[in-house]
């Protein structure tokens, strides 16, 4: 079992800057490969970004490409999504999630975390 729980979000104004973090616990959390997603009420969970166990490869959804940063730290159990030129479409519920590949499909994912809000206003 691995758990995890999200926490940095908030309310923020367009153009704005905030960093989620996932702290994890339970098995092994360098094993693993971690993913952000988001939602939105009434709509289905969508893919943000993704990394590797190792850290050295990413992935990113097209609409936060080149604003978004996925990174981790394996020796505090956490993973850190850096977003930056918030924009009001990028409020949504916010998750994070471990699983055994890299990848932006949701079955990819075995463990989630509660999520936590983030609200851009314009």
């Amino acid at each position: 079992q691995v758990q995890l729980v999200e926490s940095g979000g908030g309310l923020v104004q367009a153009g704005g800057s905030l960093r989620l973090s996932c702290a994890a616990s339970g098995r092994t959390f360098s094993n693993n490969a971690m993913g952000w997603f988001r939602q939105t009420p009434g709509k289905e969970r969508m893919f943000v970004a993704t990394i590797n166990w190792s850290g050295n490869w990413q992935y990113y959804a097209d609409s936060v490409k080149g604003r978004f940063t996925i990174s981790r730290d394996n020796a505090k159990n956490t993973v850190y999504l850096q977003m930056d030129s918030l924009k009001p479409e990028d409020t949504a519920v916010y998750y994070c999630a471990a699983g055994y590949v890299a990848g932006s499909n949701p079955s990819n994912y075995v463990y989630w975390g509660q999520g936590t809000q983030v609200t851009v206003s314009s």
